[in-house]
């Protein structure tokens, strides 16, 4: 004779996962931007903020969370970021994103961030990006604007060689 189980809740042969509270996961988060914050790493709306004229241009993470200060929020990717809703984005200018052939060749490893870099602003050249760049400035020119993309070190990224682009003489 066959011994039988007891049927387990859920799916049948499912394993259960451990769900973290959200509250456990924000905490981690938040102190580590109240301990940059108090460094003096970055301003108080974890963004870094460039101010031209009366423009305020910010750069930030799209996966932090969002404040009232953004302003409009621009996404600068040339992908959707994954687990990002449409609501946390008012506007996506992928034009703006690296051009794919230089973000592959980038991530694998094929050229340094100094190469990258020059390369980058020069794509921001092309007609489409020159278009793109001609809707930010009305945006920035209408309230601040905060330039959104997933890069998780902001040295190292082109939300921050676009904010310094903006600011620059050909501003």
């Amino acid at each position: 004779m066959a011994r039988s189980r007891p049927p387990r809740p859920g799916r049948a042969g499912a394993r259960r996962r451990k769900v973290r509270p959200a509250a456990a996961s924000r905490r981690g988060a938040a102190a580590k931007q109240r301990a940059a914050v108090v460094r003096g790493a970055m301003p108080e709306d974890g963004a870094t903020a460039t101010t031209v004229g009366a423009i305020r241009v910010a750069a930030k993470r799209i996966y932090e969370p969002a404040v009232a200060a953004d302003g409009t929020r621009v996404l600068i990717m040339r992908y959707w970021p994954r687990g990002i809703r449409k609501e946390k984005v008012d506007v996506w200018l992928r034009e703006l994103g690296p051009v794919i052939p230089l973000l592959r060749a980038y991530l694998d490893g094929r050229i340094t961030w100094a190469q990258y870099t020059p390369r980058y602003l020069a794509g921001l050249e092309r007609p489409e990006a020159q278009a793109a760049l001609t809707e930010l400035r009305a945006l920035a020119g209408r309230g601040p604007v905060t330039v959104l993309c997933g890069c998780a070190d902001p040295a190292q990224c082109h939300r921050t060689l676009l904010q310094r682009h903006l600011v620059g003489p050909a501003a």
